[in-house]
């Protein structure tokens, strides 16, 4: 009898300390206890991370928030406080920087496939595939939009107009000038491509290095780089040849 006391005893008490035991440890998301914590989250306030309440700034938090009207460093094209829908003043205000120089408009064109072409289609005739779902997009080529200012079509990609969606979040400042110098130029056949001053500048090295080859032979028009000296040679002995 005293056997099983001792049994029933042992095996209670085994139990209660399983229970116990399993019921105060930690879930399975728990670290566990950590070394020198102050190396992980030290004194110092982190922009970037939040481990308790900021009793210095408003709202708790360690971020400040921006002063208002303040522009993030590099980020001033990105603002030019026209409203949204003043496209008439963004037209008169807003002046392009770039010039519609070939490689500007290579680059316009390949921005105006990958964002304009699937609504106002390959030749901004309004009839890409998008367009031809959703009626109500713009001719691009259509006369009245031909004397627009640039700022327009410049104002209208960045906040949308009518049916169509603001683009000012998927293209920088300056894709979009290409892409309205592209519509201008490219599409609406307005203007021609201005010459690059550094290309400009290379052709004219190239045309003169051609202009100046001395070995070049002025009869056939091909190189002769070992030949040329001695048929001048030849050619001299033979007329001294003939004045004796």
């Amino acid at each position: 009898m005293n056997n099983l006391l001792k049994i029933g005893v042992a095996t209670s008490s085994l139990f209660f300390a399983s229970v116990l035991m399993f019921s105060c440890s930690p879930g399975p998301n728990d670290t566990g206890t950590e070394y020198a914590p102050q190396m992980y989250d030290d004194p110092a306030y982190n922009p970037l991370k939040q481990n308790e309440s900021n009793v210095l700034n408003p709202g708790g938090l360690n971020m400040r928030v921006p002063a208002q009207g303040s522009i993030a460093r590099g980020k001033l094209t990105f603002y030019n406080h026209i409203p949204k829908d003043s496209v008439d003043l963004a037209a008169v205000r807003l002046k392009n920087p770039l010039r519609a120089t070939e490689a500007n408009l290579a680059d316009g064109e390949v921005l105006y496939v990958r964002f304009c072409a699937p609504c106002h289609g390959a030749e901004g005739a309004g009839d890409g595939l998008v367009g031809k779902k959703f009626l109500g997009v713009a001719n691009l080529t259509q006369d009245r939009l031909k004397t627009v200012p640039l700022g327009h079509i410049y104002h209208v990609i960045t906040n949308g107009r009518g049916r169509m969606m603001p683009h000012g979040t998927q293209l920088n400042p300056e894709e979009r000038w290409k892409i309205s110098m592209y519509i201008r130029t490219g599409l609406q056949g307005v203007g021609q491509p201005e010459t690059d001053p550094a290309t400009e500048d290379v052709k004219n090295i190239d045309t003169q290095g051609a202009s100046t080859d001395v070995n070049t032979n002025p009869v056939t028009g091909t190189n002769n780089p070992s030949g040329g000296a001695t048929e001048n040679a030849g050619a001299t002995k033979q007329t001294n040849a003939q004045e004796e």
